[in-house]
């Protein structure tokens, strides 16, 4: 693994001026999506997202453990992230970013309470699920936090826990083969867009930035949002300063990227669900 090298001043004045003329150096426009793939399985909570060239697997294992104290009657879910050797730029720059990403993704789906954490309850001050999302970043093209956001949240949503059951406190784990495992409760389903503001002010701006454009951005902006047009967090990183005007804006453009994208999940775990039946039969 190399130092990281940034792009030459040519490279980086081709690519601002073709952004004042509304053409990205990859062909898109400057809100358009990369091509976005979701594959789910063949483990349950296991899902591989691509978007672009950029690769995310991400697995959900669970355990039984005591609750915290101060919540005796939840469960916990907790996230990891680790670059493969040849996703990351440096390794300097690697550390950084799977410390920040697997922090993004925990406070969106947590702040956001995606996750019904009193469902994890088993007993009571006793016996709690907890949940461990792993993200494996496999090619990294621009953009790992909106891949692993799709990869962690349609994990979520794919894996299944062991049944249980409660006899007077005492809790009985059954095993999968024995009793059909159980889906998490999932109250919504929380999806990073991301924005990279280009130029000496910011003033160019694209949705998606691919590994080039984030190299000359000058400021980062991640809107998280639902399917109900709810926004689940804010996230903005560099020093140009943001206006009203340009968060509206992102704002809007996200309600529709958020939309797309929720359907995309759907529609990856419907395929999953009838592939998994036409297996069982």
């Amino acid at each position: 693994m190399v130092a990281e090298i940034g792009p030459s001043s040519i490279e980086t004045a081709f690519i601002l001026e073709a952004l004042g003329k509304g053409v990205r150096v990859d062909g898109r426009g400057i809100y358009d999506y990369r091509g976005l793939r979701i594959a789910c399985g063949p483990a349950s909570g296991m899902v591989e997202v691509q978007l672009g060239q950029t690769r995310v697997l991400a697995r959900v294992a669970c355990e039984v453990t005591r609750p915290a104290a101060e919540r005796p009657t939840e469960g916990t879910v907790q996230f990891s992230s680790e670059l493969g050797t040849l996703a990351a730029f440096s390794l300097d720059r690697a550390v950084a970013q799977e410390v920040s990403i697997a922090r993004m993704i925990e406070r969106v789906i947590r702040q956001s309470r995606a996750v019904d954490t009193e469902a994890l309850c088993i007993v009571a001050g006793e016996q709690v699920w907890a949940l461990r999302v792993d993200l494996h970043f496999i090619d990294h093209a621009g953009n790992l936090v909106d891949a692993a956001c799709v990869a962690a949240v349609a994990a979520l949503r794919h894996f299944r826990r062991p049944d249980v059951t409660v006899d007077g406190g005492r809790a009985v784990i059954h095993d999968p083969r024995e009793r059909n495992p159980v889906p998490l409760s999932i109250h919504h389903t929380p999806v990073c867009v991301s924005f990279a503001f280009m130029g000496k002010a910011g003033e160019l701006v694209v949705v998606d930035p691919e590994a080039r454009e984030e190299l000359v951005q000058q400021a980062a902006f991640t809107v998280t949002m639902n399917a109900h047009k709810e926004v689940c967090a804010l996230n903005k990183a560099g020093g140009v300063a943001l206006g009203p005007e340009q968060i509206r804006r992102c704002t809007q453009i996200a309600v529709e990227k958020a939309g797309e994208i929720t359907d995309a999940i759907n529609a990856a775990l419907k395929t999953a669900a009838a592939e998994e039946a036409a297996a069982a039969q």
